[in-house]
């Protein structure tokens, strides 16, 4: 053990007595000279192992630390500098981290940073998988180049140089962060997400031509995702961006990953219920045609400009899915074509959905000229449309 965690840490250190115990505080026993290290014991009834776990969490950022400030200059291509970085404001939260606006550059940009948890709470293991994550994300994001995948500016991979504003602001009305702290930048959007954009218009619903071109953005950034052998596995209306021309654009690689040339090399419950295939929420092998079935979901939310399954549990979800091929319930009043499209992508045979590629050969094949979105609550009180969905 390090000394230095071990001195910090205050174990108690005894020498052996002649009878094999330790010794207990007598000085008599501790004969008044110096033990040597061979002769130390720990007393491990009087170990604080919380306190251990700590102090080598700190030990560990310590080294992280030094190893970051003392390799040089940029030595990996997506590598930002931090000079040119201005962080102003909090502009959402994640499960695994924080967004806040800024510039970088003098280009407006959302940087996303990777949380670590307070210092000295997150595990020596938590922490490696943390990082793990947020390699894999810049791994994913830094080689695409598409419109209709955000654009990827740069990241920063543990740096004790990044100053975000906080709630309990230093003089300067900044926040150091822990030493180790990541985050990523990429173009900023100020349309917000896709699932605000559709509950702000929950009640009015969009026009077929708004519908199709939202999903014909949404299709073609996923064909051109999984062109390049790359599944997203999160695919939801949270995770979709839209820029001030209402052009949506896929966001939040994190869990995305290069596909496995043997689908069962891809298992495991990644991504988020209700938008999850069959076989992802039953722990089987998958491949790309997961992102095709949380595209037909998307594709039925995008347009009800409502949620699936609002009335029933995540636990319920999930087996009903599995279990019952429960699905969203498609409005009467839904154009056949666009239904068709929907039934196809969330088959519960993952070998029977369409490529995402032929999925925007359909879409752009559908006729927006005559209309066919849904109808708002003041123009058809009584349309079936709006009768309770689910089961």
């Amino acid at each position: 053990m390090d000394s230095k965690i071990s001195g910090e840490l205050g174990l108690m250190k005894s020498p052996k007595s002649s009878d094999g115990q330790g010794a207990t505080g007598n000085s008599k026993l501790m004969g008044g000279g110096n033990i040597s290290s061979k002769d130390m014991i720990f007393r491990a009834d009087k170990i604080d192992l919380k306190s251990l776990d700590i102090q080598l969490e700190k030990h560990l950022s310590r080294v992280w630390s030094g190893h970051v400030q003392n390799r040089g200059g940029p030595k990996e291509e997506w590598e930002i500098d931090l000079s040119k970085l201005d962080i102003r404001h909090v502009i959402a939260h994640g499960t695994y981290g924080t967004v806040f606006r800024g510039t970088y550059d003098n280009q407006e940009v959302a940087v996303k940073l990777l949380d670590w948890g307070e210092d000295g709470v997150a595990t020596t293991a938590e922490t490696a998988a943390l990082r793990a994550s947020f390699q894999q994300e810049v791994a994913v994001w830094h080689m695409l180049s598409h419109p209709n995948v955000t654009n990827f500016i740069g990241a920063s991979m543990g740096t004790s140089n990044l100053k975000i504003p906080g709630k309990n602001p230093s003089v300067d009305g900044n926040v150091a962060l822990p030493p180790r702290a990541c985050c990523v930048v990429v173009e900023y959007l100020p349309g917000g997400t896709l699932k605000q954009y559709l509950i702000r218009n929950r009640r009015r619903k969009l026009a077929f031509k708004v519908v199709i071109q939202l999903a014909l953005d949404l299709s073609g950034g996923l064909s051109y995702l999984h062109s390049k052998k790359i599944v997203h596995r999160d695919v939801k209306t949270e995770n979709m961006l839209l820029d001030a021309n209402r052009t949506l654009k896929i966001a939040d690689f994190g869990v995305a990953r290069v596909e496995a040339q043997n689908p069962r090399d891809m298992t495991g419950e990644t991504g988020t219920l209700g938008y999850m295939a069959p076989e992802v929420l039953d722990g089987k092998p998958y491949n790309r045609r997961c992102d095709v079935y949380s595209f037909g979901i998307c594709l039925w939310e995008i347009y009800c400009c409502d949620m699936p399954y609002p009335d029933l549990s995540f636990v319920d979800v999930s087996s009903a899915v599995v279990q019952q091929n429960l699905r969203p319930e498609i409005p009467r009043c839904c154009p056949t074509s666009l239904a068709n499209i929907m039934k196809r992508c969330w088959d519960g045979n993952a070998m029977k959905r369409p490529e995402m590629e032929e999925v925007v050969r359909m879409l752009e094949a559908i006729d927006t000229s005559k209309g066919g979105g849904m109808i708002p609550d003041d123009q058809a009180p009584g349309c079936f449309c709006f009768a309770p969905r689910g089961p």
